[in-house]
């Protein structure tokens, strides 16, 4: 059975790899370290090592996280302040754009990991990225269904090997961190990261969460592996409507609940992520009862360190820090660290952060001993990830970003996630039928909206941002010398036209976070007139819902013949024709309850509501 990593200090690995490709290199003094004889200092070979060399500065520089456009036209400033890790945020690519293609990648963490050797003790970069459903912040990688359609297959075997390929993908960059998987428990389907979730009960989040840092991390960690992380720790699913930050009206928001609930809904997951052997934990936005759980010593030193005996690194949000109470950020630097966080994810002002951190030490109000578990930690992982011995990218996977059979798994996981809510009788299609079929709806031919959020930037976007199958490609293909006719009307659907079957592909515009906080879960009225044009029109008709959550279909459902709930689908419309056309069956169920209206919110299975749908519905054809 897993338990707890093993710890790196009580094995020593070799450095001379690295220390032979920062040869020759000129070592840059540590600015705040200020030590003149920097550069002649010894290297080190193990966490103990390298925590008995290494200055407060210096650890302090570890446990700061930086989003590397804050670096990227200073690079020697890695070196400097002895930076221990940067990140991507959604939609920072190389050279700072969105997106770049998988060489590019490699190339820009290459150089960034070249920086990061030519500090004193040439420790390495760890470098982490949003990979939630694929390795989706690049061109080419393949894109997964979101969470919520891995939640409807139920099957962690698939997630398993989804989360194996994203692995490889990520490798191919590069990166060795992964902010990902999402573990959180959605209870309320107005919230904006609904679909960062597998479903609304524990038990099945479990299950897939754990698959999920298994097929990223392997057995155990090591250069072929990418480091996993169990977010938002704890509750961001159980948020109370109306006390989100920033203006938001549920996102970052407080879980008002009892410990009970909170151990009973959102804190298995965590158990099982520990028991996965998960290299990291990031910290929640939200609150637990008004306390900010970046701030929370009881939840993430009590009991995620000590009772569920995690031993890795927690990680702060974005920014996360500075939402914590203080008067000054180094007091609120003082209460995350004192709490349990070990990296601060600044993601800007690196240098107000080290300076923090050591003048909160020098004050006395954080211990060596606290910055010293904290580093340890750090430290460990980067030891475990063999990034000491090999550091730069394995350019025998970069090639593979994005490969035909990569592309295949996400086409069966699409698939495999499309739930049958309603059929009349309607499908299976028949592409030999000789039926004139119309196409119509704004997400039928737009793979920027077929994908949701995360997709290249950080809110997603519409049309061909990246390579990928469109539905409207895939029926194309699908019908091609069948004598089947096909008409594609997109929004246009007010025109003259006709047909024997209608289908009709629409739904929600791509979001991410708080953008996606949704008061009444409506479709748009141009949807509802788009799928009622096409019913009306053709002699029977199926809607294909593309959302990151449920909403309210009512009289949509009644319109349409047949109706597919098809989640966020990502680069692979064949999943979505092949369980039309019956190439593969209709297995998906429903991994959340289905409200009639919007006021039911939050609506959860065993709440005593009557639901339009229970979780765990979905027909079979």
């Amino acid at each position: 059975m897993a338990g707890p990593r093993a710890k790196s200090a009580h094995r020593s690995r070799s450095f001379a790899a690295a220390c032979s490709l920062a040869a020759g290199a000129l070592l840059l003094p540590l600015m705040v370290a200020a030590a003149p004889t920097a550069a002649a200092a010894p290297r080190c070979d193990s966490t103990e090592d390298c925590l008995a060399q290494m200055t407060l500065e210096e650890k302090a520089g570890q446990m700061t996280q930086v989003n590397h456009l804050n670096v990227m036209e200073n690079k020697d400033a890695i070196a400097e302040y002895g930076i221990g890790s940067l990140l991507s945020g959604g939609g920072a690519g190389p050279g700072g754009e969105a997106g770049g293609t998988a060489e590019e990648w490699a190339d820009m963490y290459d150089e960034y990991q070249r920086a990061a050797l030519r500090s004193r003790l040439g420790i390495p970069l760890i470098y982490g990225v949003d990979a939630v459903h694929g390795h989706n912040n690049v061109v080419g990688a393949t894109i997964f269904p979101h969470n919520i359609g891995l939640g409807a297959t139920r099957d962690p075997g698939l997630v398993h090997r989804i989360q194996k390929i994203t692995r490889e993908e990520v490798l191919g960059t590069g990166i060795d961190w992964n902010f990902s998987p999402a573990v959180t428990v959605p209870r309320d389907d107005r919230w904006g990261r609904t679909y960062e979730g597998f479903g609304e009960v524990p038990q099945l989040v479990k299950r897939l969460g754990y698959a999920s840092i298994q097929g990223l991390q392997g057995r155990d960690l090591g250069h072929e592996t990418v480091a996993a992380t169990a977010k938002h720790y704890v509750a961001d699913g159980g948020t109370t409507w109306g006390t989100g930050d920033s203006g938001y009206r549920i996102d970052q928001g407080d879980a008002r609940m009892s410990e009970k609930e909170l151990r009973k809904i959102h804190l298995p997951p965590y158990r099982a992520a520990v028991r996965a052997d998960a290299a990291t934990v990031m910290a929640s936005f939200s609150s637990w009862n008004g306390l900010k759980m970046h701030q929370h010593e009881y939840l993430v030193t009590d009991v995620l360190k000590g009772e569920l005996g995690f031993e890795g690194v927690v990680v702060s949000d974005w920014g996360g820090v500075r939402q914590v109470e203080g008067d000054s950020y180094a007091e609120k630097v003082r209460k995350s660290i004192n709490a349990g966080v070990d990296m601060i994810m600044v993601p800007d002002d690196y240098e107000q952060n080290i300076e923090a951190i050591v003048s909160e030490v020098r004050a006395g109000r954080i211990s060596q001993e606290r910055i010293d578990d904290a580093v340890r930690r750090i430290l460990d992982l980067k030891f475990e990830m063999e990034l000491f011995e090999k550091p730069f990218t394995d350019r025998s996977y970069t090639d593979d970003v994005g490969a035909p059979e990569h592309r295949e798994v996400a086409r069966e996981a699409v698939a495999r996630s499309q739930v049958l809510l309603k059929n009349e009788g309607v499908l299976p299609l028949s592409a030999d039928s000789g039926k004139d079929i119309v196409v119509g709806g704004k997400t039928a031919d737009n793979l920027g909206y077929q994908m949701g959020g995360w997709s290249i930037t950080w809110q997603g976007g519409s049309g061909d941002t990246t390579e990928g199958t469109t539905f409207w490609e895939a029926l194309q293909e699908e019908t091609e010398g069948t004598g089947t006719d096909v008409r594609f009307v997109g929004t246009d659907t007010g025109q003259d036209f006709s047909g024997d079957i209608g289908l009709w592909v629409g739904g929600e515009t791509p979001y991410a976070e708080g953008f996606g906080d949704d008061g009444d879960l409506q479709l748009s009225r141009a949807d509802t007139e788009q799928l009622n044009d096409i019913c009306a029109k053709t002699d029977v008709c199926v809607a294909m819902l593309v959302s990151g959550r449920p909403m309210i279909i009512d009289e949509e459902l009644k319109t349409a013949d047949a109706f597919v709930a098809s989640w966020l689908p990502g680069t692979e419309g064949a999943g979505m024709t092949d369980v039309l056309f019956g190439h593969e069956p209709f297995r998906g169920r429903l991994p959340v309850t289905w409200p009639s209206s919007v006021d039911q919110e939050p609506i959860n299975r065993g709440d005593g509501q009557k639901p339009l749908f229970r979780m765990g519905y979905g027909l079979r054809n």
